[in-house]
This record gives structure tokens, sequence and C-alpha cells, in this order.
């Protein structure tokens, strides 16, 4: 996902940066993002029989680099591919590893991409000329192999957990954690330095759950994840969760007090976002505050508030 977009403010082309990989556990690489919208951060992972990659980037040039890159790390290993959810610079980029990888996904994930992807992708398109640039002649692909809630991948002297949490930042949200290094990647469940993407568009897309998300944080700081490899952002420790579920607590509790006494959603938006800026004035995302306001207004009612 992505922040607002003016011609003043055009999205820089979404490039995945190969020299921004790093070894940050025995025979696992993160490609890190260093900020750069609309590019994920992503894992490879080895065991001595197979390599797991962990997202493609957005489009079918950043999916070959890091297929490239990916088959050069193996050396003869052969090759998973999983994604954290379906969003485009996510898994937006899967069909260049057909036939040379693995496509194993949760089934929520699976249902989000069969039902939502053709729809997504024509809205990226829609953000600029850099990310349309990307997303050319991308042709959307199932996976080849889905699990229901969890998935334990073998891959030689290594054993990769794959997650679905449930309902948080998308329907089909996983994570992915690899026991013997102590290190949890979150997809988009957690960003670093960044207000939490809510892509609350009704009627269009109303999947998103501040109260769900909450949930799936709270049992994760509860894991005590020694590394924590965020979907965008720097990687950290257990804090980065931690942020995220101080923030959700206290948007819900902001939004709730203020629905409890009937004021309008205009003005809830108002001051709850001037709280949050003010909790977090060095965040980026900010336009993402009022899509998660909203998904928490229409949450109120449905809690029976």
């Amino acid at each position: 996902m992505t922040a607002a977009v003016t011609p003043e403010h055009p999205i820089p082309d979404p490039a995945v940066n190969l020299a921004q990989a790093r070894e940050v556990a025995r025979d696992l690489v993160v490609i890190e993002n260093h900020g750069v919208q609309l590019v994920p951060n992503i894992g490879v992972i080895g065991g001595r029989e197979a390599v797991l990659v962990i997202d493609t980037g957005m489009g079918q040039s950043n999916a070959q680099a890091v297929l490239e890159f990916a088959a050069d790390y193996a050396a003869g290993r052969r090759l998973y591919l999983t994604t954290t959810h379906f969003h485009p610079e996510h898994a937006f980029g899967a069909e260049v590893f057909a036939g040379e990888a693995t496509y194993l996904i949760n089934r929520a994930q699976a249902l989000d991409l069969e039902r939502k992807g053709a729809a997504y992708l024509e809205m990226f398109r829609g953000l600029g000329d850099s990310v349309a640039r990307r997303l050319e002649d991308v042709r959307l692909i199932a996976p080849d192999r889905i699990y229901e809630s969890e998935h334990e991948l073998d891959l030689g002297g290594r054993r990769v957990r794959m997650r679905a949490t449930g309902r948080g930042h998308s329907l089909g949200d996983q994570v992915v954690e690899i026991p013997d290094a102590d290190v949890l990647f979150t997809g988009d469940l957690v960003e670093a330095g960044q207000f939490a993407i809510f892509p609350w568009f009704p009627p269009y897309d109303t999947d998103v759950s501040g109260i769900g998300w909450l949930a799936v944080m709270e049992r994760l700081i509860a894991e005590r994840p020694g590394t924590v490899v965020p979907g965008h952002g720097a990687i950290g420790g257990p804090e980065l969760l931690a942020d995220v579920r101080d923030y959700l607590r206290l948007l819900r509790e902001e939004t709730w007090i203020r629905r409890d006494s009937a004021v309008s959603e205009a003005t809830i938006i108002a001051e709850v976002r001037a709280i949050m800026l003010a909790r977090h004035p060095d965040w980026a995302g900010r336009e993402w505050i009022e899509n998660g306001i909203g998904c928490l207004c229409a949450e109120h009612a449905h809690a029976g508030h």
C-alpha cells in the first residue's frame, strides 16, 4: 500500500534494490526496502535442501530480479515462494516464479487474490506512471499449494512455520516464523515508523479489522520474537509489535469514546487525528489515520455499542 499521491508528490519508482540485501541470521537474508514506497522487505531463507522467498516485489521486473537473486543464493537448492498477503507490492510478481518455485499460501489469502486481485491491480495502476509501468502485463496466478491455518515447511535442517493470523490488515494475512533464528516476518501487520495501513475502502473493500488486528498483535507480542521484519521499514525487535499494538489500542479507545458520545464522524476524525499526530509526529503514512477511524467507527456499531 502507499501514501497519498498528488502531482506534486508522485510515487518514486518502486524498484527492489538488491544492494540492500543483508544477512540477519545464518542463511537468512532480507532485501530491505529502506523506506521506498511500495517496496516490501523481502526474505530469502535457506536450509540444506531448499530456499524460501517471502514476497516478490511489485511486477515482473522486480520479481525477476528477486528470483535471480534467490536462484543464485540457492545454488542448486529447490525454491519455494510465499507471500505475506495479496497486495500488489507483496504478491503481484508471483507469475515470474511459476515453474521455478513452489508457490504456497493460506486459503484465506488465496481467496483474497481470487476475489480482489484484479480490482487491486487496476486501482494500483491508477496511482501514477511509475507504478503503472511496474504493473504492465502482470498476470495473477493461483498458488501451487494451499494450507488452511498453519503449515510447517521443511527446508532441510531448518523448519519454517507459516500461520494464517485471521482478519487483520487483510483477510489472508500470514506471518512467517523461523524458530531456529528467532525471526518473524509480519507483512503489513507491522510497519516501522508508520501509521498502520488500513485498506478501508467502502463499499469495495471493508475486510480490514481494527479489532481483529489488535488481537493478532496481542498474540504475537506474547510469543516474544527476537527479530521482527516488518512489511515496510527498518528491521527491529519486539518493540515494533508493541508500537503497533499501542497505536491500535489508542486509536480504538479515542474513536469509541467519541462514538459513544454520538459525536459526528467528521469531528471524530479531526480530534483523533490530532491526538495521533501529537503522539507520533515523526511517523509516515498520516493519510491512513482517517481510514483506521472509519473502520473502527463501523466496528463500534457491530460491537453493539
